[in-house]
Parts: structure tokens; C-alpha cells; sequence
């Protein structure tokens, strides 16, 4: 059976996934004249950033943290639409708390004098290398995003053409290598490089023109959507109804239609065909190229490549609510374990799974008593793990792995955890493969190492089949919030205004 929604006087884009992206997507196109359907797998929107809802206790299921506000704020004007009157937004302080093994603790802020003396108490020396290394970091920023953050590498030529500021900007160095020129306290080197693991990336591989997220931080702070990410993932899903956009929850998309060279619509797995005249795909960039789109319309992106690609790490989530309050803990907390470099060596490199692991605990009630019941705290806590490559059976090994990371929590910041865990769930690599279609299990894509950066990534516009573009993570500039809706962006200046 075909829908033939084309064959009206807008031209029609089928959209796969309602991730950031896909939404964003829909918005820029909706708003300059096409008509849009949303197809996505789940029964909600939001792709990653969906919601899990038990006992009076909402869990934002992945991304948490807003830090370039300005990219949402922008998503509304378009629509002549005020974001605030969708979904409110407060600054978080500190942005991060990181605790390290030992006890010790930084707290990581916007504050210029705040970080000065954080700073100090670790290494005083370090406090010129830090103001050195941020005027660095906005060097970057300033050709990293504001440049070319979005605008497409379709053509060799893109590429050539920013190599020398690369060049300039030290982006064949690693972001623990750069941070490492400015920043000599061990701890503090590890405060000020971990950020590449919030977009897929290991520290000691990741190019460092990822070192730009410490200045887009101190430029816009980190911020959080009152209600939680799922608040502002139904903003943007309203705002997209509001338009006239259509979404098809509960389908999965098997295949992108090709006639003659073009993309021609989406099959779904019911055989299902909607036909449009442009498709979007918001699936994970290698799971689009090699499961969506047939070997032989595919010339760059061939199983062979895609199988050497070097893909993320993946992640276990393990969400949990507690009838008791944890008051002395901060909203966002890094939990650094007894290893750095070794660890993340495990992670992408070896594909094993160690005993020993670093940590990201989330609790929204922090500053959102509305994700917990009155009395109660809603946490996830997120440890990075190796894809499925690490061959680990996580359906036996899910609940021993929580027990692990249950009991550092209860021993280092979390007293009695134990006793007081009212709801319980995880998420592991395997359902990352098997919800959201990621291959490998992999949680952001193609990790982001120089090699597979800008040009080398799949490009927004297909450079396979006329007709077909892609978003997400997997995509040009790469993933985080930012850099999703960026890619979103980058739309703009491929495809035309509906005619």
C-alpha cells in the first residue's frame, strides 16, 4: 500500500526519527513551506531524549543538559513563536560537581573568579595556564562553531579550505593532549578534558577542536528545561502539530525508496510506502547507510567502510527514584573513578567491560521538585561502556553491573541507597541497538576523532542519492544538543524554500 502525500501543492519530506534532530528538522522545513511527516519507532517523540514515567517519578531517558539555549530560543522564532511560552529554562550552578576518587571535589561553574579558585585550591600555578587555555578554547569556538558549525562539507574543497586555520588551532592535537599544553595538576587535566565522553568521544583520541565546548560553556552556561528534557522535547513536538506537521508513532521505517538516483519516500516495516519528494533521516547515520539504503545506490558508504568506521562508546543508564532526599547532592555530578586514561583505553579501544568505572548522576530534583513524588528523588546515573563489540551478554548482566555502581553510590555520596530505591530501570548497549536502531549498540555514532570530523563524517546532503539528507549525531557537526541542532541547521543553506 502507498500514502502519496506529494501529490499536493507543498512538496513533502518524510522524516525519519523524532530525535532533537528530526524535530528541529521538521520545524526549518515546515516553516519555509513543505509538508512534513515524522515517522519514529518509539510511541512518543523525542528518539534518545524520551521519557519513562513509574510511580510519580518522570525520567528523562538520555541528554540532560542545555548549553546553547540560543539554538532552541531560534526554533520558536521561526514560527514567530516564543519558546519561554512552551517551556521554561534555569541556569544550573554549578554547572557540574566532579568528585574524584580520592574524595576531593571541584565544582565546576560559570563564574570566572568561582573557577579561579577551584582552581587554585588544586594547583595554583595552573590558574594562568587555565585563563590561557580557555582564550584558547574561544579561539576555537569562534572558527569551530560560530564558523563552521553550520555550514555543510559536501566537497573536498570545504575541507581544504579550513585546514590551515586547523592547523593554526591545534586540531591535529587531542583534547587531552591540548589541555595538557595549559593545565599540569593530573586532577585538574582530567576536570577540564572529559567533556568529549558528553558527545561520544574518548579524551585521549577525540580532536580538540572539541576543547570549544569549555568556552560555548562559560559564553552561554549550562541549563535546565523545567519539567526535564521531555518537557521540551513536547514544545517542540506541540510546536510541529501547530505547523501542520504529522507524525506516525509506532513504525519503523526498513527502508529509503530510490528511483532513478533520488530518494522517492520511505517503505515501512508493515510495507507501508510513503512517498515524498525529500527524506530526512534522523536514524543513526550508520544504521541509515547500511540497513536503510540499498548496496547498490551506495558508491562512499559501503558495508566494508562502514564496518571499519570507528563508532562511540555506549552507554548503561540506570534511572531510579528513592523516598528519601539526597539534598547535598548537586543537579549535574561527575564521578571520577581510580582510572582515567586506562579505563577509557578499556572502553574504545579493548571493547571490554571493567570493573571499575567513572559516572555521571543526574538529579533533576535538585531544581524540579515535579519529577518525584513529594518527599522523593528522581536520579539516572550513566556509566560509559564499550558498544556491542564488547560481546558482554547484557541480559544477564544488567543487574549485576547495577549492583556494582548501587553500592559506589551508596559507599561515596548516595548513604543507604539501598534501603531506601523505590523504582527501578536500566538501559544497556543492547537496547540501544534494540529501541533505537544504533548500530553496535553504539550511543552517539561515529566517534569524533579527526578522521571521521566535518568532511569525513556522512554528509548533511547525500552523497549517495539526490533527495536524501541527513541529521542527528552521526552527521555533520556531530552530537550534543548543539551540535544536533546544528545539523538541523545546516539544512537551511541545502535545501531550497518550498516553491
Amino acid at each position: 500500500m502507498s500514502v502519496d502525500l506529494a501529490r499536493t501543492d507543498s512538496p513533502h519530506v518524510a522524516i525519519i526519527g523524532a530525535g532533537f534532530g528530526g524535530l528541529a528538522a521538521a520545524i526549518r522545513l515546515l516553516v519555509r513551506g513543505y509538508r512534513v511527516t515524522i515517522v519514529d519507532r518509539l510511541d512518543q517523540p523525542g528518539g534518545r531524549a524520551r521519557v519513562f514515567k513509574e510511580d510519580g517519578n518522570t525520567f528523562d531517558a538520555g541528554p540532560t543538559l542545555i548549553t546553547a539555549p540560543f539554538l532552541f530560543d531560534e526554533l520558536w522564532e521561526l514560527a514567530g513563536k516564543r519558546r519561554a511560552d512552551y517551556v521554561d529554562f534555569v541556569p544550573i550552578d554549578p554547572f557540574y560537581r566532579i568528585r574524584f576518587d580520592s574524595g576531593e571535589v571541584f565544582n565546576y561553574t560559570g563564574d570566572a573568579d568561582s573557577m579561579r579558585s577551584e582552581i587554585a585550591r588544586f594547583n595554583p600555578d595552573d590558574v594562568d595556564g587555565y585563563e590561557r587555555f580557555l582564550k584558547k578554547s574561544e579561539r576555537i569556538f569562534d572558527v569551530g562553531f560560530t564558523e563552521l558549525g553550520h555550514v555543510p562539507f559536501g566537497k573536498v574543497s570545504d575541507m581544504a579550505r579550513i585546514v590551515p586555520s586547523m592547523v593554526a588551532l591545534e586540531s591535529y592535537r587531542t583534547v587531552f593532549s591540548l589541555v595538557s599544553k595549559y593545565i599540569k595538576d593530573p586532577r585538574l587535566r582530567q576536570v577540564f578534558s572529559f567533556h568529549p565522553l558528553l558527545v561520544g568521544g574518548n579524551p585521549f583520541s577525540t580532536t580538540s577542536i572539541y576543547t570549544l565546548i569549555a568556552f560555548l560553556e562559560r559564553k552561554w552556561g549550562v541549563w535546565y528545561a523545567m519539567g526535564g528534557t521531555g518537557a521540551l522535547v513536547k514544545g517542540l513536538a506541540d510546536l510541529i502539530e501547530e505547523l501542520g506537521g504529522a507524525f506516525r508513532f509506532g513504525e519503523t521505517v526498513n527502508e529509503i525508496t530510490v528511483a532513478a538516483g533520488k530518494a522517492t519516500g520511505v517503505r515501512l516495516e508493515s510495507g507501508e510506502h510513503i512517498i515524498s519528494d525529500l527524506v530526512v533521516s534522523n536514524a543513526d547515520a550508520a544504521w541509515t547507510y547500511k540497513h536503510l539504503l540499498g548496496p547498490e545506490h551506495r558508491r562512499r558508504w559501503t558495508d566494508a567502510k562502514i564496518d571499519r568506521s570507528k563508532l562511540s562508546m555506549s552507554l548503561f543508564v540506570w534511572y531510579f527514584g528513592t523516598d528519601r532526599k539526597y539534598d547535598d547532592i548537586a543537579h549535574h555530578t561527575i564521578l571520577l573513578g581510580p582510572r582515567y586514561r586506562k579505563l577509557l583505553e578499556d572502553i574504545f579501544r579493548n571493547h571490554e567491560l571493567a570493573e571499575d568505572f567513572s559516572l555521571y548522576l543526574h538529579r533533576p530534583t535538585a531544581t524540579d521538585a515535579s519529577m518525584a513524588p513529594e518527599g522523593n528523588e528522581a536520579f539516572y546515573v550513566l556509566s560509559p561502556v564499550p558498544h556491542l563489540d564488547s560481546g558482554t551478554e547484557w541480559a544477564t548482566k544488567s543487574e549485576q553491573y547495577r549492583k556494582q555502581i548501587e553500592k559506589y553510590l551508596e559507599r561515596t555520596v548516595l548513604p543507604r541507597l539501598s534501603e531506601h530505591i523505590t523504582v527501578s530501570r536500566t538501559l544497556t548497549p543492547q537496547q540501544f541497538l534494540d529501541d533505537y536502531l544504533s548500530l553496535k549498540g553504539s550511543a552517539f555514532s561515529f566517534e569524533p576523532i579527526l578522521t571521521q570530523s566535518a568532511y569525513f563524517r556522512p554528509h548533511n546532503k547525500s552523497e549517495e542519492v539526490e533527495g536524501l539528507f541527513l541529521v542527528g549525531a552521526g552527521t555533520h557537526p556531530g552530537a550534543g544538543m548543539p551540535g544536533v541542532l546544528s545539523s538541523a541547521r545546516v539544512l537551511d543553506s541545502l535545501i531550497p524554500d518550498a516553491e
